[in-house]
């Protein structure tokens, strides 16, 4: 895709809705005021913001992924 929006900024849910609304919402405006090329300019921006926001998937986080455990620990765990 051309545009990468899956950072960690935008992880908060009201980010993400706020920008997919204000789009969709400035395309209806534009659409009502005789401005097609420009709504369908924030209408396609309004729909990559879904797709990639809502509809992939979110990618997991490096500090929420669980860790392995090493040889070394789970001796360590057998042995209290």
């Amino acid at each position: 895709m051309w545009f990468d929006l899956q950072t960690d900024f935008y992880r908060p849910l009201w980010i993400r809705l706020s920008i997919v609304v204000v789009c969709f919402g400035w395309a209806v405006y534009e659409f009502f005021n005789g401005g097609g090329l420009w709504a369908a300019l924030f209408a396609f921006l309004g729909a990559v913001a879904l797709q990639q926001f809502f509809l992939d998937g979110w990618p997991e986080s490096d500090n929420k992924k669980p860790q392995l455990k090493s040889a070394e620990d789970t001796d360590i765990e057998n042995d209290q």
